[in-house]
Parts: structure tokens; sequence; C-alpha cells
């Protein structure tokens, strides 16, 4: 591949629902043709040069992973949570990076395409493992979550009025481990796919080894402490609506175009994202710009280029001055 002069740095995170999309069955060939029509403003932003980072949700996933364990127990060995990201993220990275790889193949594109497995560090003494809130797997009854919380230890809430399912820790990333290479590579001009489903939780122990965690974490945090790290300017978050919204789903809803970082937060603080839709997204933006990035974009999914260029989405950008 011929040498690549790279200007600007984003690093665009895709929901786990590109590849695995609600009301169509979770086959690995749906998989692969969800993931090909996810790529449209990626491949654009190949083609205009820009030093790119895809990560992904793994929430579908992770939960049919556990599905398959429950299914298959006394007959196989059972797998821990942070195995299971690793293997979520090397699977969701073939897919994403073979379908990439194609795509730019076909469109005359000369960029390298890379996963990374990436462990990301984290304080086992965060808040989240005392109290997990996290929600994973699938729904049970009362009677079925208090045995697997007598039998196996799990910790069980109800989810709503659906039923009753496991909670994990979902902690704050703080280090993510391969930084220094996922840098290296992009400023070379490869593409990185890495913090697939937020990336696989470690703590360093007393003789100073990285140890695994069971427990998840937000896949738009890690992407936004990854983008800090390698010092991106940009960091588009790519979901399933076009634009953000305060008075979401009501008479008063009003989209959001372009909002500084000071706006945001005000609206955050009072309360017009919910931790269980929108707020880590923008929790995320928050981060990413108060750590010196430049600009946040949240869009639909093929409007990637667009919104970065101002033309879609919303757009969040650091206070002047």
């Amino acid at each position: 591949m011929s040498a690549l002069k790279i200007h600007r740095t984003a690093v665009v995170a895709l929901g786990g629902n590109a590849i695995t999309v609600p009301g169509i069955p979770d086959t690995i060939e749906n998989q692969f043709a969800n993931t090909r029509r996810s790529l449209d403003g990626i491949v654009e932003l190949a083609r205009q040069g820009f030093g790119l980072v895809v990560t992904h949700g793994n929430g579908p996933q992770v939960g049919n992973a556990f599905l398959r364990i429950e299914l298959s127990r006394d007959a196989a060995p059972e797998l821990p949570l942070g195995v299971l990201v690793a293997d979520t993220e090397g699977g969701m990275g073939y897919m994403i990076e073979q379908s990439l790889q194609n795509r730019l193949r076909a469109e005359g594109i000369e960029r390298d395409v890379v996963t990374i497995i990436t462990q990301m560090l984290i304080d086992t003494n965060d808040p989240s493992a005392i109290n997990p809130t996290k929600f994973i797997g699938q729904f049970y009854t009362e009677e079925e979550a208090k045995h697997y919380q007598t039998e196996r230890g799990w910790k069980m809430k109800k989810d709503a009025d659906r039923g009753w399912r496991r909670v994990v820790p979902s902690p704050i990333p703080h280090g993510t481990v391969p930084a220094p290479t996922i840098k290296k590579l992009v400023e070379d001009g490869t593409i990185v796919i890495a913090v697939g489903g937020g990336g696989i939780p470690v703590y360093i122990d007393e003789n100073g080894n990285y140890e695994g965690f069971d427990a998840v974490i937000d896949k738009d945090l890690g992407s936004a402490l990854l983008a800090a790290e390698i010092h991106a300017d940009i960091l588009s978050i790519l979901t399933a609506v076009d634009k953000v919204a305060i008075n979401f789903g009501q008479p008063n809803q009003k989209d959001l175009d372009r909002v500084t970082l000071s706006e945001i937060t005000k609206l955050f603080e009072e309360g017009h994202f919910p931790a269980g839709s929108m707020g880590p997204k923008i929790e995320a933006a928050i981060q990413f710009l108060e750590n010196g990035g430049k600009q946040v974009t949240i869009s639909s999914l093929n409007d990637a280029a667009k919104a970065i260029s101002g033309e879609a989405g919303t757009t969040i950008v650091p206070d002047e001055g």
C-alpha cells in the first residue's frame, strides 16, 4: 500500500444493532449482510483519507453467547464473561474487517484493515462492582432468578415489566492497553477495528500482571477514551436515530443540530438523556471534548461522512475561547 498522509483522525462507534438488527433472524448470513450495509459512511471517510478506528457494540451478540452457555450447561465448560467479550470482539471484528476489505477493494481504495482484541484497564473498586446495574442475557421468571442467585451467585434484577435478568458491573475504563500500537497503525493509514463491545475489562494485580474481570464496559465510553488517547480529532457515534433530541418522543421534542460542550452538559445534567438510551453517548461526548477532542457527531448509521461535514446528525463542539 502506498503511503497515505493522514490529516484528521476519527473514531467511529457502531452500535451492536448495526450487525444484529431487531426483527431479522440472527443468522451469520444476516449478520454479514447487515455489516456490509453499515459500512457506507466508513468507506466514504476512508476515501477522504481520514485516519480511522472503528469500534462496535456487542450487546445482542454477547446475549446469544450466554444463551449458548445455558443450553450447553453440564455438557461443555462454562466461559467467564471476559472471555465471551473477547470471543464476540474477535468474531464481529472478523465480519467488519472482511466486509470492509472487500468493499474497499471493490471501490479501488487502498487501505489496510486490522482487528485488535482490546484490553481495557478498569478499577475493581468501581461503584458498579458493588452495585451492578448492567443487564445481560435472557429473561427469567422471579422463581428462576431467585434460584440462579442462590445456586450460581448471580446478581438478578427486574428489567421493567419484562422479567428478571442477570446484572453485571459496568466499570468506567481508565486506559486502553494497546492504545500506542493503535495510534501508530492509524498514523500509518491502517484502518483499525478495536474496543469491540467496549473492550475486555482487565485490572493490574499485586504482581503487576493483567487479570480479567467479569464485567462489561460501555462501548461509547471506551470509544471516547481511546479517541482521546490517540489524539483523534473526531468521535463519531452512529446510532438508530438521525439526531440527538430533547423531550424525546413527546409533542415538544426538539432535535439538536449543533451545540457546544457547555450547552450539552447543561442538558445532560437536567436529565434529558436517560441512562438506558442516549445518556452514555452524551456522557462519552462530554468526556472526549473535555479531554481535548475537537468534534463529536451523533447520527444515524449511514450518515457518518455527512455528519462529520455538518450536513446531518448532531454536532457537539468545544466552547469557543
